[in-house]
């Protein structure tokens, strides 16, 4: 029997865990990790340049499992999530199948409202070849749409739209 693609999308058992989280304090300055943020459904994490008020990008996540990949490409052993320049990393779930979708970190409730394209400075910060390699591995963008606490070791799930409502 076939699945209307609506009911796959909610098929999501899985449920990640946040492995870095790190803040931007100043345009251009290395993150600084820390191991909690506070998170305001006007702006974002508290404390990160980028917070603004109802911004499609307030919080940016990427995978842990995408920075293996990135550096599988530029043959390095790892990559340190700082050079990556988004707020969040977690593993375990698949951060594309939560286009367009709300999901929860922690006590946040957050949407996605797109890709989180690779800007220039990967290049910069990975060596040649970095923009190349952080396409179509860059993560996402999302809003806030309940704010509270993410820490380090929370978990990542999918919310069906029942339990947003």
């Amino acid at each position: 029997m076939a699945s209307s693609l609506k009911a796959l999308f909610d098929i999501m058992p899985q449920v990640g865990r946040v492995e870095w989280i790190g803040i931007r304090p100043e345009k251009r300055s290395d993150l600084k990790v820390v191991q909690e943020v506070q998170v305001d459904v006007a702006t974002g994490i508290e404390g990160d340049h980028y917070s603004k008020a109802n911004g499609k990008r307030m919080i940016t996540l990427i995978q842990a499992e995408h920075i293996a990949a990135v550096a599988n490409i530029l043959q390095k052993d790892s990559i340190a999530p700082g050079l990556l320049r988004r707020n969040i990393v977690v593993s375990g779930v698949n951060l594309l199948a939560l286009k367009d979708r709300t999901f929860q970190i922690g006590s946040v409730v957050l949407k996605t409202t797109g890709n989180c394209h690779p800007c220039s400075r990967m290049e910069t910060n990975l060596g040649a070849g970095g923009y190349n390699a952080m396409r179509g591995h860059g993560g996402i963008t999302t809003t806030v749409i309940k704010g509270g606490t993410i820490a380090l070791g929370d978990e990542v799930f999918l919310l069906l739209e029942e339990a947003t409502a």
